[in-house]
């Protein structure tokens, strides 16, 4: 019920009068509770023992009359000015009673906030002190619940600085004065539980902080927001039934370096602009399906303010954004998904956060979440604070929240993004605008212990979830364990091999020969880590082109480059991520207004053929891909790969061999020049006579000049002899 309900009936008779009057407030006291600077409302207000029996006292600003009502009885409390109200009754214990609030336009009854016991446990408290709360969104923000026999919200908010803390909300024309906060000691966690209040409810917390000043902030743990530009936190409670046990229990039953693992990376606000989560359920999982991708990775979805950050600025950690639906709508659209056998990979943003006034910055008035060192707190690329890694419970606040996308919303990996610059306490500083570690050196021990943790403790907490690491340094151990001294993740995204092939593909063939080694460095260090090789939304934004526009030459030859490149990426060692619009190769950027040129693919289009064509050789990459385990099994084992020829400069031709577990093996054949090679001669083993054309880029059917090898390919003194079309890449498989 609304502190302000106008909806019921007038009373039908006078109330009661109260019979004596309570012990005056000590000025002080009453000072600091109607400026919101009182640590402990429950100690002026509510019911209270007193030498003539019990003693009432209620804030409630505005209000015409408030009594007590005790079964059918009323009792009228006196006004002592400023909204407080009290009296004493003659009772030798505090009864159950509720109080009856008359204002100008109604009246309502409810339950006093301030006869309930704290709704948050000792051991909840000493976890939160630890900075080991697993489960922290259970214990703080806006909890619907019944407490002692009421039905209401307990509301909780950690700010250790503030001099006191009120709930103000929809409920209370967001003014605070009638709900003050009681601080829980050395937790500095608030806490109110407010009858009445339940699911839909706006609030926001209004801090006083030690400086005397009064703000009102968004709930860090809320787990709904409003709809941005909206900026209020919304109370909520899940109560959406899962349909997807079956893949809950057997993702994890083979290790994700072991396993296919095709990503298509998706801005879900802008894949099909103007659907909602649940619509976006009807047409994503089985787009995806079709196109034989293992996941899907949604940029991130936590609730920011600025649409154009892609949700990289995130405000609010523990809520999906309310552009496309309620946190269920979500869940629904996960749902979906794994039902289709799909899994789903979110980008976490714990890197930095904005600074919007109304948010975690400076959040109880002063630096809080964000260290109190400008050094350390300003990320100089972004205009955002950075997290506080070495505070306990912001880190706490951001373990607790990988573990919650996970548990909560089945999530099955967390892309962090921006690792590198959580690692290096130098990363965009210049001399003198950073701190040395403890050691003198640039690394950020706070950082990496946090990682560490976040990884070791999604691990554990949640069987067959990954994390990938987007690192674009050389950092040693990113995806060793984390009792190996590495940082724990499961993957991370190969930088190195994605800057050097995409330099490389730009060149015109003719110069590509003097580029080379751009395509065969990779393989140097391809095993020191986990890798996912991505073509993400970066690397087609801000004048950098799509990827079929970064080709040289007129459109067939932009188009047959763009397909030998995918045949390449997809038989090199690593998993593989592609960015939306590129599956069907998509000549214009992405643009987060309008997302992908769908028209592109769309029947009546005159060119629809050669995006068409190029979608179709994604699905059979993915297909033959997902069947073909030399193309996955041994990702991580450097006997799982063989060079057949990797120094064909003058030829611009790659060839290599990929074994699986069971040493059956794929020969991929890549012909970087625009010329056809007849009768090309490569190594082949022995223990395989006789070859097979599986999959071959430049075939009709992808738009290509249909340049095959029809026939089956017999090796001879260990040669085979291909013919290679132009600009594409073959794939060949053994007859058994």
């Amino acid at each position: 019920m609304a502190l302000r309900d106008t909806s019921l009936p007038e009373p039908s008779g006078p109330p009661t009068t109260g019979r004596g009057t309570a012990p005056a407030l000590d000025p002080g006291e009453r000072e600091r509770l109607l400026s919101g600077r009182h640590h402990d409302p429950h100690a002026l207000l509510g019911a209270h023992p007193v030498p003539d029996g019990i003693a009432f006292r209620a804030l409630r600003p505005y209000a015409r009359s408030v009594s007590v009502a005790i079964g059918e009885e009323r009792h009228a409390l006196t006004s002592e000015g400023d909204g407080l109200f009290s009296g004493v009754l003659p009772l030798a214990a505090i009864p159950g009673y509720t109080l009856v609030v008359r204002y100008a336009d109604g009246e309502q009854e409810t339950a006093d906030p301030y006869r309930f016991l704290p709704a948050l446990g000792e051991l909840d408290l000493h976890l939160i002190r630890e900075g080991r709360h697993e489960e922290l969104w259970k214990a703080l923000g806006a909890e619907p619940m019944v407490h002692d026999g009421v039905r209401g919200t307990r509301f909780t908010v950690w700010a250790p600085n503030a001099q006191g803390v009120r709930v103000a909300g929809e409920f209370t024309c967001w003014d605070g004065t009638a709900l003050p906060m009681r601080s829980l000691g050395a937790s500095g966690v608030w806490e109110l539980f407010v009858p009445g209040i339940g699911e839909g409810a706006r609030y926001k917390f209004e801090i006083t902080s030690r400086y005397g000043g009064r703000f009102l902030k968004a709930d860090p743990m809320a787990r709904r927001t409003e709809e941005p530009p909206a900026t209020a936190s919304v109370v909520t409670s899940s109560a959406y039934e899962w349909g997807d046990a079956a893949w809950m229990a057997h993702r994890g039953d083979t290790p994700v370096h072991e396993a296919p693992f095709s990503v298509y990376e998706v801005h879900l606000p802008s894949w099909r602009p103007g659907l909602t989560y649940r619509q976006l359920a009807e047409q994503l999982p089985e787009y995806v399906r079709q196109l034989g991708f293992t996941h899907v990775e949604l940029m991130p979805l936590a609730e920011h303010p600025f649409g154009p950050s892609w949700g990289y600025q995130v405000t609010s950690y523990y809520a999906p954004t309310a552009r496309l639906g309620t946190p269920d709508d979500f869940r629904y659209l996960i749902d979906s998904l794994h039902r289709a056998g799909i899994g789903v990979i979110m980008d976490w943003v714990p890197a930095h956060f904005p600074k919007d006034d109304w948010a975690l910055a400076r959040f109880d008035g002063d630096p809080l979440y964000e260290p109190g060192d400008s050094r350390r707190a300003e990320h100089p690329d972004w205009g955002t604070y950075e997290f506080d890694f070495g505070r306990v419970e912001v880190r706490n606040f951001l373990v607790a929240n990988a573990v919650y996308w996970c548990e909560e919303f089945h999530i099955d990996g967390l892309r962090v993004d921006a690792v590198a610059s959580m690692l290096y306490l130098d990363y965009s500083r210049d001399s003198g605008q950073w701190v040395p570690n403890v050691h003198g050196g640039r690394e950020d021990l706070d950082a990496v212990a946090f990682l560490q943790e976040m990884n070791a403790t999604v691990y554990r907490r949640s069987p067959g979830v990954v994390t990938i690491a987007e690192e674009s340094t050389a950092w040693d151990g990113v995806t060793r364990p984390t009792d190996s001294g590495g940082l724990g993740f499961g993957l991370k995204w190969n930088m190195g091999w994605m800057h050097d092939s995409l330099g490389y593909i730009a060149h015109e063939p003719v110069h590509r020969k003097y580029h080379h080694n751009e395509m065969t460095f990779s393989m140097v260090y391809a095993y020191s880590e986990n890798y996912v090789l991505p073509i993400s939304h970066d690397e087609v934004v801000h004048g950098k082109q799509a990827l079929v526009s970064k080709m040289p030459g007129d459109w067939w030859q932009r188009r047959a480059d763009h397909r030998a490149y995918l045949g390449f990426m997809w038989a090199h060692p690593g998993k593989q991520l592609l960015f939306m619009g590129q599956e069907f190769a998509q000549g214009s950027e992405w643009s987060q207004e309008h997302g992908p040129d769908w028209w592109l693919v769309s029947p009546g289009y005159g060119a629809e053929a050669d995006h068409r064509g190029v979608r179709d050789l994604v699905r059979d990459l993915n297909s033959v891909y997902r069947g073909t385990p030399a193309l996955w099994q041994r990702d991580t084992d450097p006997g799982g790969f063989q060079w057949v020829l990797g120094d064909a400069a003058e030829d611009n031709v790659f060839a290599f061999l990929r074994f699986a577990a069971d040493g059956s093996p794929l020969l991929s054949v890549s012909n970087f020049s625009p010329v056809v090679r007849h009768d090309y001669r490569l190594w082949a083993p022995a223990a395989f006579p006789v070859w097979r054309e599986i999959l071959n880029t430049d075939a009709a059917r992808y738009g290509g000049g249909d340049v095959t090898n029809p026939d089956d390919i017999k090796v001879a003194e260990e040669r085979m002899t291909l013919t290679l079309p132009p600009l594409a890449t073959v794939w060949l498989t053994p007859l058994q």
